[in-house]
């Protein structure tokens, strides 16, 4: 039976994930905090739907000046129609001045290949981060992709399915993010649900 069998994988993804991953990002979403920095949080598809959500409860919930390219359609589709597709990310953290105390994360089920010529917006967005000694981090699925290579930490969602890569690397992407925006090292604000209890 398909659900119980989905189900079943999302189980077994969960109880393998990188929780020694996860408490890095934490320590390191921290220190960005901390320093000042920001966070750009970038996706294709629907991990731009994720990093969208990422956005709205980091800045929400842990208090963290955070941004998504893709929230800002107006100025990446102008930037894609103009320069194209590959560079429309990078050019638009370069015009927000990414820096030395900020942070790339990246959602991406595949994490990126410039060989196959998927996902290159993210490539080059994290080749300018680690230019100018940006944090990098990352949630993936697959083998990661060129996040994993890139990344200081990065969870790699295991792949129990071939035919459901996707769908498990994004729910997961929500998983992940919804850990760190409750994590005692990030949290600064209670959510609603829990106030009225």
């Amino acid at each position: 039976m398909f659900t119980r069998r989905y189900l079943d994988e999302v189980k077994t993804i969960a109880e393998t994930l990188d929780v020694n991953a996860i408490d890095r990002m934490a320590a390191m979403l921290a220190e960005v905090r901390e320093d000042g920095g920001r966070v750009f949080f970038l996706g294709v598809g629907g991990s731009a739907a994720n990093a969208s959500h990422a956005v709205n409860d980091f800045r929400k919930i842990a208090g963290m000046e955070c941004y998504a390219p893709s929230d800002q359609v107006a100025e990446l589709t102008a930037r894609i129609n103009d320069e194209g597709w590959d560079s429309c990310y990078a050019e638009w953290l370069r015009g927000s001045r990414i820096c030395k105390g900020d942070a790339v994360f990246v959602l991406s089920v595949g994490g990126g290949n410039l060989e196959k010529r998927v996902s290159v917006n993210l490539v080059e967005s994290l080749k300018l981060a680690l230019r100018v000694r940006a944090r990098v981090l990352g949630v993936v699925g697959r083998d990661g992709g060129y996040t994993a290579q890139a990344a200081s930490a990065c969870v790699v969602v295991p792949t129990v399915s071939d035919a459901l890569v996707t769908p498990h690397a994004e729910e997961f992407q929500g998983v992940v993010l919804h850990l760190l925006v409750s994590h005692p090292l990030l949290k600064r604000v209670a959510t609603k649900w829990e106030q009225v209890g």
